[in-house]
């Protein structure tokens, strides 16, 4: 009997592994929902091939087109979730890639409807956790990170009492500019940090990468998912970005993970339960010329200089909510550097100011019982930090 699966952010790269795993095992599986944004011509692509029951669609103008092209077709297009939450069918898995803060309310609701769910989106984590936990209990969904270093770390700890680890190391490639000389690193355009030296990612978490903002973000879901402490995580540059994590005992033995860059590793182990042979989705011949014993593996100390933005650890768990706004001031700083509005070394300089904002406190020691609640924590900080980009542009 198939099972079925759905993928919040189908025509992302998350969900295109997921899915090059599915058609393989077509014979397993059968696609039951899938959302995405604004790719029309992926979207009809996957409509027409995978013949999903429910496609959800953000983008309002998309949405009019699609519904339109595939009115006599037997699926159910819709835009708006909250109208719509009484389509969503039964899951064996989903898979959680929609990016950014709005991936949390459609994990909320797929949660109550799967029996595991494959979250890929930290931002969900990282600013919804407690709710997340909550409804996973009440509806017994196995909840299985997919960052390769968060599942890395899951299969670490598997078996382990937290008590005897002594530290927990998520490694970083460094970038595009782990070599650029502290100097370089003023003059940094948007199209030089897109360049990922090792993974094919979207804008925002190659900006994320580029700045290691992704691994202070990291730092947080590892913190939420397991229950440690931030003093006992540090973050390592791994130029190879073959180590995925590292656990260091405290009787004096470390463990780690060893995978190549390819998230169908960790998306096809999740899917399976570890019972799965990686080559019928990923070419035996790479595979084999990238082992382990041809590689040589380097790991340094990150250089808070040119990478300051590390430094914002200590300010991480502040208060309750101190994530959120971080997250959120983050996203726009994002944008913001994209479109040319703000300088590659403005970071963390933006985000100390709303961190020093004198309404900080009063949002961060928030504690949100509900997405709403984590939506006004959410948008002070994005009005708080454009504002600060726009006056020091044009005050």
């Amino acid at each position: 009997m198939k099972k079925f699966a759905s993928i919040l952010g189908s025509t992302g790269s998350i969900g295109l592994n997921a899915l090059k795993i599915f058609k393989i095992k077509k014979k397993l599986f059968k696609i039951n929902l899938l959302a995405a944004d604004r790719n029309y011509k992926l979207i009809c692509k996957q409509i027409v091939e995978l013949r999903p029951k429910v496609f959800l669609i953000n983008d309002k103008k998309i949405y009019e087109r699609i519904k339109k092209k595939f009115k006599k077709k037997n699926i159910i297009i819709i835009n708006k979730l909250e109208s719509n939450k009484k389509l969503l069918k039964k899951s064996d898995i989903t898979i959680a890639a929609i990016p950014g803060l709005a991936g949390l309310e459609p994990t909320i609701e797929m949660i109550k409807k799967t029996k595991k769910i494959l979250i890929a989106n930290k931002e969900s984590v990282i600013c919804g956790w407690n709710l997340i936990k909550k409804i996973a209990f009440k509806n017994k969904t196995q909840i299985i990170p997919l960052d390769s270093e968060h599942f890395s770390i899951m299969k670490l700890l598997e078996n382990q009492n937290l008590n005897n680890i002594k530290k927990i190391y998520l490694t970083a490639s460094g970038g595009p500019f782990l070599n650029y000389k502290e100097s370089k690193m003023k003059n940094i355009k948007p199209h030089q940090a897109l360049k990922h030296p090792k993974w094919k990612m979207g804008k925002k978490i190659s900006i994320d990468s580029a700045t290691l903002m992704n691994k202070m973000l990291e730092l947080i879901e590892a913190q939420k998912l397991f229950s440690i402490s931030s003093e006992k995580i540090e973050i390592v540059i791994h130029p190879e970005s073959l180590i995925h994590a590292i656990i260091e005992q405290k009787n004096g033995l470390l463990k780690f993970i060893y995978h190549e860059t390819t998230m169908l590793i960790p998306i096809a182990n999740a899917i399976f339960d570890d019972n799965v042979e990686i080559n019928e989705f990923i070419d035996q011949k790479i595979n084999s010329k990238k082992s382990i014993f041809f590689h040589k593996l380097n790991f340094n100390k990150v250089d808070e200089k040119k990478f300051p933005v590390i430094k914002l650890k200590e300010k991480l768990n502040e208060y309750h909510s101190s994530p959120i706004i971080i997250n959120a001031a983050n996203e726009i700083l994002v944008d913001q550097f994209l479109k040319k509005r703000i300088a590659f070394k403005d970071f963390y300089k933006y985000l100390i100011l709303v961190l020093k904002d004198r309404n900080y406190k009063k949002y961060a020691i928030r504690v949100p019982k509900n997405t709403s609640q984590i939506y006004k924590i959410d948008e002070w900080a994005r009005k708080t930090v454009f504002d600060k980009v726009k006056l020091n542009k044009y005050g």
